[in-house]
């Protein structure tokens, strides 16, 4: 890694093959090495047998064409002598006068080390075994190739910068247990594949799947290369696929069928690899086998301070539309399933729910009538309570009455404007405060009717926060904050607003579906002030806390991802470029730390609730916090990012 973030750029690249012309071939590799060199790239992959071509069938048994390949690798690592990029090329190789197909791995100069091919695939259009000899087992051997003394065998790994890769061929990876999930387990966090794979009808889905299922099982970054134009058409089609996975997500897929030299770059987030195996305690193998690492001694690349690689700005929200779809339907799903496993378990067939008006309260009771479908209870056992305060809005009041009665639901309006003047009273508070205490003496109220309410009809106060108010704290303790069931507490915001809207254009019509969707064009608000005299809501709570899209940014990229402030703020400038300015940013950044530690205390009393993507914030199990916890470091590299802008 040559950064402070913790990426590594690699590539996968197919360039045109000249079948048994070795020099040629060398001197396309070259064409590669320094395309990916100026490209910032520290690793290159190319495909298999890509020295002389896969497809040379018997030719490759020549005395000739093995000398000649042997040369071009020589001549190859001389012209690269100046290039710190490690390059990954296919030959074959003979060692103790058998014939290996192998991946030979150099940089500057130097040949690093000769992995060859474990697995000979000898079945359907495969007949490997006429030439290949297996290289499974080989450890612990060195060979004079190219001139020069180098480690060769199956054991090998590779030591870049501090950071660990292992190399396949093909085949290796399609077995029930490949040599790269013995290479992730003793450390290797980058792992390439050089391949010839040829092309058939409905074969690119399932080998993309492959790679990144591989990706994903081994805890890794995937970089696969294979052959495409130039080989031998006779029986085969050779496409030419350069993919690189990484955890399981596909970061860059190349075009098929072209007849040009072709490479897809990605920065790999090496930083987070090792963070994700560090939290999963059963990344491990007690048996895998002791590897030989090979430290490779390159000058490290410059590059300039881009990320080669997609950043979501929305990562809790699909941007495929048809993924989104699917996303939709499943957290509706599990958050049926929650709440009916809670209402059988308790006997329970009446839900209390207060709705406002507003996305989450809607929400909730959206999943709540999908439950009392899913258990054949009528909805009319499903309590709906608007409660009308100082800064209820006719437009939020009246959304809410409306999605109430038309989803078939139990309307009760209880208003808390007399019983809050009372209380203001009774604790001595001037109505005309807009103190802390005026407002959550508000959310207190409402909370009180609910409990009281679901106790009068033996019912299930089901809670309608959300994960992002969770997060910053947004929520009054023991108002709001307290329910029997939360079952939004791991939804957050950004996901919420597209899960109504998805509801409206997809399961409803008419006055509902309008209904709805004047929801999600409502400005997020606890309305706990007076409107102001147009009637327009006078509280919004993005002014207050900052934009929800950014914190729900940062709240995945510091609890799923566990990144460094200064991390989180480079990525949130590159994914929302051209909506927040690099200030912005750090200004709410700020905001999202000091409040997420200070509010910690909220979450260690939250209620039960589903679970229903990869970050929860439950005491239970998804975040063992101590209410005590101090923010200072992580404020302290915020002011840090500060005080460089402003003297920038």
């Amino acid at each position: 890694m040559n950064n402070q973030y913790g990426y590594m750029r690699v590539a996968a690249a197919v360039p045109r093959v000249h079948i048994a012309d070795a020099h040629r071939n060398a001197e396309g590799a070259l064409r590669i090495m320094e395309d990916a060199f100026k490209e910032g790239v520290e690793i290159v992959v190319m495909p298999e047998l890509s020295l002389v071509g896969y497809t040379c069938g018997d030719m490759v048994l020549q005395k000739k064409l093995l000398s000649d390949s042997e040369r071009a690798l020589a001549w190859l690592m001389a012209e690269t002598e100046d290039i710190p990029t490690i390059g990954i090329v296919g030959l074959p190789v003979v060692f103790a006068d058998r014939l290996y197909n192998c991946a030979a791995i150099f940089g500057q100069g130097q040949l690093w080390g000769i992995v060859p091919k474990s697995y000979i695939p000898n079945y359907g259009e495969f007949s490997e075994l006429r030439w290949w000899v297996s290289g499974f087992g080989i450890k612990d051997r060195t060979i004079r190739f190219a001139g020069q003394e180098c480690p060769f065998g199956s054991d090998l790994m590779f030591d870049i910068h501090g950071v660990e890769f292992g190399v396949e061929i093909c085949e290796d990876m399609w077995v029930p247990v490949p040599p790269s999930s013995m290479q992730a387990v003793q450390g290797a966090k980058l792992l390439f594949n050089l391949s010839a794979s040829p092309e058939s009808v409905c074969k690119h889905d399932y080998l993309i799947s492959l790679i990144a299922e591989q990706s994903s099982r081994t805890m890794a970054a995937y970089v696969y290369a294979s052959s495409g134009h130039g080989e031998s058409s006779s029986d085969l089609v050779f496409a030419g696929n350069a993919v690189i996975a990484e955890l399981g997500r596909v970061l860059g897929v190349s075009d098929r069928f072209v007849r040009n030299d072709r490479m897809v770059i990605a920065d790999i987030d090496v930083e987070y690899i090792s963070t994700r195996r560090t939290a999963r305690n059963t990344f491990y193998y007690p048996e895998a086998p002791e590897m030989r690492v090979v430290e490779i001694d390159v000058d490290e690349i410059c590059y300039q301070g881009d990320v080669r690689r997609h950043i979501e700005p929305l990562y809790f929200v699909p941007e495929n539309d048809a993924d989104r779809d699917i996303h939709c339907r499943e957290v509706f799903a599990i958050q049926s399933a929650g709440l009916a496993q809670r209402l059988e378990h308790t006997s329970c067939k009446t839900a209390v729910i207060g709705i406002s008006g507003g996305l989450d309260s809607t929400l909730a009771l959206l999943a709540v009538c999908d439950t009392f479908d899913l258990l054949g209870l009528d909805r009319k056992g499903i309590i709906g309570v608007t409660m009308p305060g100082f800064g209820t809005t006719d437009r939020t009041y009246n959304n809410a009455l409306r999605i109430i009665k038309e989803l078939g639901c139990t309307l009760r309006e209880i208003p808390i404007r007399e019983a809050c003047e009372q209380h203001f009273k009774d604790i001595g508070l001037d109505a005309d405060e807009r103190s802390v205490a005026y407002e959550n003496s508000q959310a207190r109220e409402r909370t009180q009717i609910l409990m009281d309410v679901a106790n009068m009809c033996g019912g299930m106060v089901i809670g309608t926060g959300d994960m992002s108010e969770l997060a910053l704290g947004w929520a009054t303790y023991n108002g709001d904050q307290m329910s029997m069931y939360g079952i939004n507490a791991s939804v957050p915001k950004t996901l919420v607003r597209y899960m109504v809207d998805w509801y409206a254009r997809n399961r409803a019509e008419g006055v509902l579906r309008e209904a709805l969707l004047d929801v999600v064009a409502t400005p997020v608000s606890p309305e706990l002030l007076p409107a102001k005299e147009s009637g327009e809501i006078a509280q919004r709570t993005e002014d207050v806390v900052g934009p929800y899209e950014l914190h729900d940014f940062f709240l995945y990229c510091a609890l799923r991802r566990r990144y460094s402030p200064a991390k989180i703020a480079m990525l949130a400038s590159i994914a929302f470029e051209g909506v927040y300015d690099k200030a912005t940013i750090v200004k709410w950044l700020k905001v999202f730390f000091h409040r997420f530690f200070g509010q910690q205390f909220k979450r260690s009393a939250m209620p039960d609730g589903p679970k229903v993507g990869v970050v929860g914030l439950s005491p239970r199990g998804d975040l063992r916090m101590p209410s005590d916890a101090q923010e200072r470091a992580w404020l302290m590299e915020v002011e840090e990012i500060e005080a460089e802008l402003n003297n920038f």
